[in-house]
């Protein structure tokens, strides 16, 4: 075989092995940072069934140091909540006491979720003033055909981009500092996705290209 045709088949194989579309999103929060104190308004995203399979609900836990969560109305998903008694009572930021914290808020699809399709749910809360720290939110997503739990945390050490299913996560700010908008410890491998994607489609275009060239060469024969 030639040297052009064994370059442009060498360039084929290394596409066809980079250019797999990168891996479907999980579970995603915006924003993905927020300042201590502050109330915020959370959309939480889903982006995709489990497998072909749509989606029915989605449970959302709460991290501690939540204590009071609001979920915003919606025409579909029908909202639910279970609570926890505090171990001490604390008082909000309106000065009530309260005895008792929400767990977790579960989102029931009035029709399911077709799994080519993505939607939002929202919460609302007050910050906690943890500073530095990060907020998970393990979010499990059933389907009428099996479930994906994005409930996995970094602990201390830990690359979050090491996590098959990570929880999306806030990232406590302190007052008067800003961040990013998206949060989901998959965003820079998805980034890494689809640059091998790109890559990928680059080494298919070169390699055709080559090969064609290779073939049209007066006299090539391959070996």
């Amino acid at each position: 075989m030639s040297t052009p045709v064994r370059a442009g088949l060498a360039l084929t194989v290394a596409g066809v092995l980079l250019a797999a579309p990168p891996a479907a999103a999980h579970v995603s929060v915006t924003p993905s940072t927020a300042q201590a104190g502050t109330t915020l308004l959370l959309q939480v995203g889903v982006n995709h069934g489990c497998g072909d399979s749509a989606t029915t609900a989605l449970e959302v836990k709460v991290p501690e140091g939540v204590n009071s969560v609001t979920a915003t109305r919606t025409p579909f998903w029908d909202v639910s909540r279970t609570v926890v008694r505090l171990d001490e009572p604390v008082t909000d930021a309106h000065g009530n006491e309260l005895t008792e914290r929400v767990d977790t808020v579960l989102f029931t699809a009035t029709e399911p979720l077709a799994s080519d399709l993505r939607d939002t749910v929202e919460l609302t809360f007050q910050v906690p003033d943890q500073v530095g720290e990060a907020l998970a939110f393990p979010t499990v997503q059933t389907c009428e055909q099996g479930e994906n739990a994005w409930i996995q945390v970094a602990q201390d050490g830990q690359d979050p981009e090491e996590l098959e299913s990570p929880a999306p996560v806030v990232q406590v700010l302190a007052p008067g500092t800003t961040g990013s908008a998206t949060g989901s410890a998959s965003n820079s491998s998805e980034v890494v996705a689809w640059i091998g994607f790109a890559a990928g489609m680059l080494g298919l275009l070169l390699g055709g290209l080559a090969f064609a060239q290779a073939r049209r060469q007066p006299g090539a024969v391959p070996e």
